[in-house]
């Protein structure tokens, strides 16, 4: 039974490794192949893109895929689309993992924008000396913005255009509550944005925000594919896989 993983999320490579060396089991994930580096899941991995949903179904149908899984960041845009249109047209059963959203809790002062350009018109309404964490490729919608500076936390190097006052910090979650505390005490951030990723790994800059007042402008996850069956942790993903691997034998 061959299975491919649409990856580069924590939640994929948790996958992978719960899967890793099953019996009549062969695993392949995907990387998107946008950061360099990345950390390889076990198994099988592939990097690049497919060419869109038709190459996706060909790839599908090419390396007789079995079962696919969508794992892929809730911000990687069309490709949960690709997806479900690729399986249906190749008719192999999709599971998409999808990680839960962030939730406000009382003292949070969180303001909620659709995009990174209408986060980009909050952010003069609440700080000055914004914590950018929305990664290296969306900081054009901030370029304008001369009145403000940024730090800029991203895992490869930006590049242009970006804002003409910025720091890059170039790290890697996940993140610890001492070190984000420590970061907006050092660099006196006054406002967060963030997209609503979800997860553990990056969580504890909103335990910061917080405790020191900080408003965060967070962004909406984009839609996803209306019909296609979903799951919120690795553990539910590996059973659905086991499931079906057992069906087959």
């Amino acid at each position: 039974m061959h299975v491919l993983i649409l990856g580069g999320t924590t939640e994929a490579r948790r996958l992978a490794e719960l899967l890793y060396a099953t019996p009549g089991l062969d695993l392949t994930s995907s990387l998107a192949g946008r950061v360099a580096g990345p950390r390889l899941p076990p198994g099988g991995v592939r990097v690049g893109g497919f060419g869109g949903a038709e190459g996706l179904t060909a790839w599908l149908r090419e390396h007789a895929v079995d079962a696919l899984v969508d794992a892929t960041h809730p911000f990687a845009g069309s490709m949960s689309f690709h997806a479900a249109w690729a399986a249906t047209t190749a008719q192999v059963p999709l599971l998409a993992l999808r990680r839960p959203g962030w939730a406000p809790v009382p003292g949070d002062q969180w303001y909620q924008a659709d995009s990174l350009e209408a986060a980009a018109e909050l952010l003069p309404l609440y700080g000055r000396r914004a914590f950018l964490t929305t990664g290296r490729t969306g900081l054009a919608a901030f370029a304008h913005l001369d009145e403000m500076w940024f730090l800029v936390r991203s895992v490869d190097a930006p590049g242009s255009p970006h804002p003409a006052r910025m720091e890059v910090l170039l790290d890697r979650g996940p993140f610890t509550l001492d070190g984000e505390r420590e970061l907006l005490r050092r660099h006196r951030i006054d406002v967060v944005v963030t997209k609503d990723s979800g997860g553990t790994a990056t969580a504890p800059k909103l335990t910061a925000a917080r405790e020191a007042g900080v408003p965060v402008v967070v962004v909406r996850r984009p839609p996803v594919p209306e019909g296609v069956a979903a799951v919120s942790g690795p553990e539910e993903a590996a059973r659905w896989i086991r499931e079906r691997l057992g069906r087959a034998g």
